[in-house]
């Protein structure tokens, strides 16, 4: 059997190694679930979707407690209604998602062959809004987390099971994605992973740093910082902008192989948004 990478060895073949010898797919992701075994033994698997709460036991009673009155419930309620307002051509978005209510996040992102690139929840709820005549939302907030919200919610405990095709497309997707993670950017010269692979479980001042497992399952998020909902592109653009580089557009090519990797590598967790983090 061919041996599997280490998460520092995927760093490396990221940076070093040409892309035929890089790591499958399938191989990241069975290193990823053994580091964090390893890193976080007590740790159950189904406890990444709760993100450093999963590691700190005082701050998830906290949490728990948030959870009882759920700052995020006025989002579902106004992404159910936006979700079945009709259009000015009197069709819903249930006339592009016509299996919402069986639940549908888990799905995505999703690689379509059709236009060659990766497609997100929230663009998808953009091009619905633009086949029906309607005017794009604005990606990081608003009206769009909520609709988001909702379907988040509609498909709670469904298990993530991304794929990636064999397509070269695909593959230089994900790839593009995983590259994204591990290089350093901005005048701090951090990448995600020095945050939540290599740090994870330690203080950065007063915040504990999650781990990478997990952290698309519970979007979008409802954040006391921001004291509304956000969209993950959102956070992306706060991460890049906290190492004091400049942020990529939501939704763009970069966001959503970004997406696409940190969520293939969330296989096998349940969908559990929307959230609450701090």
């Amino acid at each position: 059997m061919k041996k599997l990478m280490s998460v520092a060895a995927i760093a490396a073949a990221v940076a070093l190694m040409p892309v035929a010898a890089q790591a499958t797919p399938e191989e990241d992701l069975q290193a990823f679930r053994d580091y964090y075994k390893e890193k976080f033994p007590d740790v159950p698997f189904e406890d990444y979707v709760n993100g450093s709460y999963a590691l700190d036991s005082i701050a998830r009673e906290n949490w728990l407690s948030i959870e009882e009155f759920p700052p995020y419930e006025p989002a579902i309620e106004e992404g159910d209604n936006l979700f079945h307002t009709p259009f000015k051509n009197g069709k819903t978005y249930a006339d592009c998602f016509p299996d919402y209510k069986k639940g549908i996040r888990q799905n995505y992102p999703y690689f379509d062959a059709k236009t060659g690139q990766v497609k997100t929840l929230e663009l998808e709820i953009n091009e619905c809004r633009v086949k029906n005549g309607e005017e794009p939302l604005k990606y990081k907030k608003g009206h769009i987390a909520s609709i988001s919200s909702y379907l988040a919610y509609l498909s709670r405990g469904k298990i993530f099971d991304i794929k990636i095709p064999n397509d070269p497309r695909a593959q230089a997707a994900y790839e593009a994605g995983k590259k994204f993670y591990f290089t350093k950017r901005g005048q701090l010269n951090l990448s995600c992973a020095d945050c939540h692979v290599y740090s994870a479980g330690k203080n950065l001042r007063t915040e504990l740093l999650s781990p990478e497992l997990g952290h698309p399952t519970h979007f979008p998020v409802y954040r006391s910082k921001w004291g509304e909902m956000g969209t993950l592109h959102r956070r992306y653009g706060g991460c890049n902008e906290q190492v004091r580089a400049k942020a990529f557009s939501p939704q763009g090519e970069e966001y959503r192989n970004l997406e696409y990797y940190m969520t293939y590598m969330s296989n096998g967790l349940p969908v559990n948004g929307p959230g609450a983090r701090k």
